[in-house]
């Protein structure tokens, strides 16, 4: 038996996101809340439980490096409007100018070049897999992964189910993130 799905084109996606996030971001509900809010592609709030301190601290330690090895604009839980919803990768990159493009929206439209995500125990790889199919069809050019020993992982956007040892944008990064 063969499934076939319709999606939406882009456009009609991006502006679906656009109206649902400013709900999101607009109830007060939901400016406090303790957990990690993201939209699926229905536009429903799907909550995840705020990481713990080792999540946290990769989460900084990454960010800085980043900052520190590239400059650019290294940002934490950042929102990427997707095909699927409104997502966040736990650090996204982006270079000066790509920036300047998304500068003022709620929700990213176009992906950071490198989004970075960090290991929780309860990801599975199967999510992790459909997070960066959807990053890089938003655009992103990497996609790293820091998993629960820190250690960093790479995939690039023309091999994105096949990790790399290095990053082609940043090769020197460091191959492991203490917490």
């Amino acid at each position: 038996m063969q499934l076939i799905i319709n999606l939406p084109d882009r456009e009609t996606v991006l502006a679906r996101n656009r109206q649902r996030w400013q709900e999101v971001h607009n109830d007060s509900r939901w400016a406090n809340h303790p957990y990690r809010i993201e939209t699926d592609g229905f536009g429903r709030i799907v909550m995840t439980p705020p990481a713990g301190g080792a999540h946290s601290g990769r989460q900084e330690n990454i960010l800085l490096k980043l900052k520190e090895h590239l400059g650019g604009r290294a940002l934490p839980e950042c929102p990427i409007s997707t095909v699927d919803g409104v997502r966040a990768a736990d650090i996204g990159w982006y270079s000066l100018d790509r920036y300047a493009s998304v500068r003022g929206q709620l929700a990213f439209e176009t992906a950071p070049e490198i989004c970075v995500e960090i290991l929780s125990p309860r990801n599975t790889s199967e999510e992790m897999q459909t997070k960066r199919r959807l990053y890089f069809e938003a655009g992103a050019l990497e996609c790293w992964q820091c998993d629960l020993e820190g250690r960093m992982s790479y995939y690039i956007r023309n091999e994105p189910e096949k990790a790399k040892l290095k990053s082609a944008r940043c090769p020197d990064f460091p191959d492991v993130i203490e917490d």
